[in-house]
């Protein structure tokens, strides 16, 4: 069996944050360790962790419900990765018509640009789950086999 015939093992993490905009940060750093942990480049890991952001970003301003966390996870095998926010809001999102000097409404176009494919879905019992599939480059340890 050679190395390309063996099935890819996929590598998990999650992570529940408190629901304030300072825990944006904290995802950062803890999606930017687990990624680099797993063999992530550079690239893959500023693009991974550009699409947390603001996931995470609208899970607090939007999805915010008093007394609830928000959750971040990942789903990485070899050039995929899955990135779930599921927060306490059942309102789906929506993309805004930003304007050209507008500062915010731009987080959900810009995640799209990144990712291959996108969605969102209900999370029983409470609120919803807004995902990003993103393509990146194989990890260093797979590139190397």
């Amino acid at each position: 069996m050679t190395a390309h015939d063996q099935p890819m093992t996929a590598e998990r993490w999650q992570m529940q944050f408190t629901s304030s905009a300072k825990c944006v940060a904290l995802v950062r750093k803890q999606v930017g360790r687990a990624l680099g942990s797993w063999g992530y480049d550079t690239d893959a890991i500023d693009r991974t962790l550009l699409v947390c952001s603001e996931l995470a970003t609208n899970a607090v301003q939007h999805g915010h419900r008093p007394g609830y966390l928000f959750e971040v996870r990942m789903t990485a095998t070899g050039t995929t990765c899955l990135v779930e926010v599921s927060d306490a809001s059942p309102v789906p999102p929506r993309p805004l018509a930003a304007g050209m000097d507008d500062e915010h409404g731009r987080g959900l176009q810009l995640v799209a640009a990144l990712a291959e494919e996108t969605g969102h879905h209900s999370r029983r019992p409470l609120g919803k789950t807004v995902w990003a599939r993103l393509l990146l480059d194989a990890p260093k340890e797979e590139a190397d086999a």
